[in-house]
């Protein structure tokens, strides 16, 4: 499928550089449906009208991009974090400094999601470019992914350490701009092995 026209100055960030301990590891490169898990976000970024799509690997990085490989397009590019023990705010920090220096917006999306939705994703990333600092989908009262953050934010993320994603940042934000939706992939992750099991077999 041909990629969409690209938006200026917009770019995805997928987080997929931690150690998946409590799937018992290797969580990213599990099968599924016919592929690895992390194959599913990174083609739903894709999917979307971002100028570029950036996946932060970390632990078993290079098996990672190597599952990645059959996604290789010009807009695709992987990104070592090296500090990604630390915990997700490592990530995130890596992938915001990735960007391009004229990036307006970013879609933040998880490497453990793999039914979320492009034009969702699409949906919430216009709140931003119309605006909005942030904005994110619910499903049924929960915040979901993946999260657009305007560049307003970047520092914001530079500072953040320890296990912190965005959503630390979010919570309480003046003006983050919050979608309804009934597509409930946009706050299905996968944890555990069960987890995974409960997914849908086939994608929507």
């Amino acid at each position: 499928m041909p990629a969409p026209p690209a938006e200026p100055g917009t770019q995805a960030i997928v987080l997929a550089a931690g150690a998946g301990r409590r799937f018992g590891g290797g969580k990213l490169l599990a099968p599924f449906r016919s592929r690895a898990l992390v194959c599913w976000a990174v083609d739903a970024a894709l999917a979307t009208t971002v100028g570029g799509v950036n996946v932060v690997v970390g632990a078993r990085g290079e098996e990672v991009a190597a599952r990645l490989s059959p996604l290789q397009q010009v807009r695709l590019r992987v990104v070592d974090c090296p500090e990604w023990d630390e915990g997700l705010a490592a990530s995130l920090r890596c992938g915001i400094e990735s960007l391009p220096a004229d990036t307006r917006a970013a879609l933040i999306f998880l490497g453990d999601m793999p039914d979320i939705c492009a034009r969702l994703a699409d949906r919430v990333l216009r709140e931003v470019l119309n605006g909005a600092p942030a904005a994110m989908p619910v499903f049924g009262g929960r915040p979901g992914h993946p999260v657009a953050v305007s560049s307003r934010l970047f520092p914001a993320f530079r500072r953040l350490r320890g296990d912190r994603g965005a959503r630390y940042l979010l919570d309480g934000l003046d003006g983050l701009v919050r979608i309804e939706t009934a597509d409930p992939g946009c706050v299905r992750d996968v944890d555990t092995p069960a987890d995974l099991d409960a997914l849908p077999v086939q994608p929507r």
